[in-house]
């Protein structure tokens, strides 16, 4: 469950968010759309408290909150294993709880539940950016989250990459039950994996509904936004 009321974050005279609102149940997904600036990152850094906020409120399912990165973030120095360990292995409330049986097990399982076997000892860079981005997310759901945020998840991923990316956010959402947000500028992202969309544009939300009423009854907002128009009312930035 993720629950954001009136959120407001400034950075200095700027308003990034003004007046923000939404909820994710458990076994939801929430995709946030809109043009890059618009302060769709910047609401998932609050929510897994890299950032602080002026005002508003933000409630979340007790837990674990596990961050997927965009082009991936993982560890060029450390191996698959060691990558998707990490979380384990730097905390030591979870580091006294498992052994190195148990790391080898866990890692198997969340490398099997990505779609991904016997590549433990390689590094990223030898891995394709697809398979980078399947171990950011076995990385991610290590310490069995309650909450999963996705900050653009296929990012440079060429079509059939970013459809096999699409699948395992929708798979993950089934196996964990957990609340996610995912902020994407693809419309397959968002009709694929999504329950509920979220469009911010200048800092307020333009557009609250299904992908299937963004897509079939939206409004001036999210018809610019699907038709990837330069005619609206949403404008570029020049400065």
């Amino acid at each position: 469950m993720i629950k954001v009321k009136n959120l407001i974050k400034k950075f200095g005279k700027r308003t990034v968010l003004n007046d923000i609102s939404f909820d994710v149940n458990d076994g939801e997904t929430l995709a946030i759309v809109g043009f890059s600036g618009s302060g769709k990152s910047t609401i998932l850094k609050i929510i897994c408290g890299l950032l602080d906020f002026n005002s508003g409120s933000i409630e979340t399912s007790d837990g674990e909150i596990a961050m997927v990165f965009q082009y991936s973030a993982l560890f060029d120095s450390l191996n698959v294993f060691d990558n998707i360990i990490f979380a384990l292995q730097e905390r030591k409330e979870l580091r006294k709880k498992y052994s190195k049986k148990d790391f080898k097990n866990i890692v198997e399982e969340k490398l099997k539940l990505v779609g991904l076997t016997g590549i433990e000892n390689k590094f990223p860079s030898e891995l394709s950016g697809g398979m980078q981005k399947r171990v950011s997310f076995a990385r991610a759901i290590v310490t069995n989250p309650k909450t999963i945020l996705y900050d653009e998840p296929t990012a440079g991923l060429d079509p059939i990459s970013s459809t096999l990316i699409e699948d395992y956010i929708v798979r993950l959402k089934e196996e964990t039950h957990s609340s996610s947000i995912v902020v994407t500028h693809q419309m397959s992202t968002i009709m694929r994996t999504a329950d509920k969309v979220l469009m911010i544009y200048n800092g307020k939300c333009v557009f609250k509904g299904t992908p299937k009423e963004m897509y079939e009854n939206g409004n001036e907002y999210t018809k610019q936004f699907i038709t990837a128009s330069l005619d609206g009312p949403m404008k570029m930035l020049t400065e």
